[in-house]
């Protein structure tokens, strides 16, 4: 096979390709095999008819097209490879001769990737910030973890306080009038949880068990219900049971309970730990996020509206995905954020385009320095990700295969290894506490 590729627009390349003559007479014979059993040819019975008998029954054009269909997507496929080009969206073919005994020649058109103007990317100055946790932080995340495992103690008589679950019935009214989804009873709504209106738990607290109340709260001016936005609203409100948290003394005793521990100065030891590890991570991400925004910027790369498009459509079907993990539709979203199809695509575009830039610029750098991705790094990584998923690694890349996927996961392992080539040659420049704080 031979190809040639000529790039006639600046994101349109036209590729002419010749599939030897041996390749289209074979293709031929698997074509007449596939028709001879579609077609009743009379005097023979299906399946039985001769090749020439079956071409003058149907027409060589039929039998010209259907051997076509078998050559040119393997060829057009192995034309990329030979010509490295890179398309983003299907080509359009133009068959320019088919004869038996010769060649097949045609020409596809097809849309690629842009190319990109590499500006600055070594060098380039990175900040680290430093990484420093104080006996404060420790103290909040044992806190945290007392708080996690308290006991929710049923108090018979007492008042509310931050923090304690009550359970109430409610009634709103709006100019006097009740309004629909403002009544519930047995509502259970932990004090100090910011889940209800603004104001509206905090004048719950110091009310007794069986008390009633009247407050007043004003909805948020953006509150969904553009019927209830910025308006005054009474809720008459009465305290039915109370329930608050008991917390264990912060000593041992709780570092068994609530670790593998046998000790408190164990468990704080692996606190301190934890927190420096999650911050050295915080800081490395915020690095890497930086290299690649100072490369991707120094760069000049006109992004083509189909590769938006695709990337728009991809990030919606991502948000779908989300949105049905917590049991929503990308329907529902739109009406809670009072918004429609149109105005989401709008505002995921600069996302898509900067995410397809950033692309593009990594991939031209792993080139321009020849970064590849070897066999150890691909079981690396699908082990890895295998571990993630509680899964076996062989069974994980059989998936992978099945699902094409191992290309697109190279791609995401050169683009890794490229940052960390931008972070090796990159000027560190130390931070101060109040970035790390930041």
């Amino acid at each position: 096979m031979k190809a040639t590729a000529d790039r006639i627009e600046k994101n349109t390349v036209v590729m002419e390709v010749e599939v030897d003559a041996e390749k289209f007479d074979q293709a031929l014979s698997q074509a007449y095999k596939k028709l001879v059993k579609q077609v009743n040819v009379p005097g023979f019975r299906r399946g039985k008819a001769p090749r020439r008998v079956v071409e003058n029954y149907v027409g060589k054009a039929a039998l010209y097209n259907e051997a076509v269909e078998l050559v040119i997507p393997d060829a057009y496929v192995e034309a990329l490879e030979e010509t490295g080009v890179e398309p983003i969206e299907q080509p359009e073919v133009e068959l320019l001769h088919v004869e038996e005994g010769e060649p097949v020649k045609f020409k596809a058109t097809v849309k690629v990737k842009p190319e990109v103007e590499l500006g600055d990317y070594k060098e380039l100055e990175v900040t680290q910030v430093p990484v420093e946790i104080g006996e404060e932080e420790v103290d909040e995340e044992l806190e945290k973890l007392r708080n996690k495992h308290a006991q929710l103690v049923t108090l018979d008589e007492g008042n509310i306080k931050n923090g304690d679950m009550a359970t109430i019935d409610f009634t709103g009214r709006v100019d006097g009038e009740e309004f629909e989804g403002g009544q519930a009873s047995d509502y259970a709504l932990e004090i100090g949880s910011g889940s209800f209106i603004p104001g509206f738990e905090e004048q719950l607290e110091g009310m007794a068990v069986g008390e009633t109340k009247v407050i007043s709260v004003t909805f948020p001016e953006d509150y969904q219900n553009k019927d209830l936005a910025g308006k005054e609203t009474e809720f008459t409100v009465t305290l039915k049971g109370l329930k608050r948290k008991e917390l264990s003394a912060l000593d041992d005793e709780l570092a068994k309970d609530v670790s593998e521990f046998d000790t408190l100065e164990e468990l704080r030891a692996d606190v301190l730990n934890n927190l420096k590890q999650a911050a050295q991570d915080r800081a490395k991400q915020e690095m890497r996020t930086e290299v690649i925004t100072k490369a991707v910027d120094n760069a000049t790369v006109e992004i083509p509206a189909e590769m938006v498009d695709s990337q728009v459509d991809q990030m919606k079907k991502d948000m779908e995905q989300r949105l049905m993990s917590q049991g929503l539709s990308i329907e529902d979203y739109l009406k809670y954020t009072e918004s429609n199809m149109e105005q989401l695509e709008e505002n995921l575009r600069p996302e898509a385009e900067r995410s397809e830039k950033t692309a593009l610029v990594l991939d031209t750098i792993a080139r321009q320095e020849q970064i590849e991705v070897n066999d150890e790094d691909m079981e690396k990584k699908i082990e890895e990700m295998a571990g993630q998923y509680q899964q076996d690694s062989k069974t994980l890349k059989k998936i992978l295969e099945s699902q094409n996927q191992l290309d697109y996961l190279k791609g995401g392992i050169a683009r890794e290894k490229t940052v960390d080539f931008l972070l090796k040659n990159a000027i560190i420049v130390p931070g101060t506490k109040e970035e790390a704080k930041e």
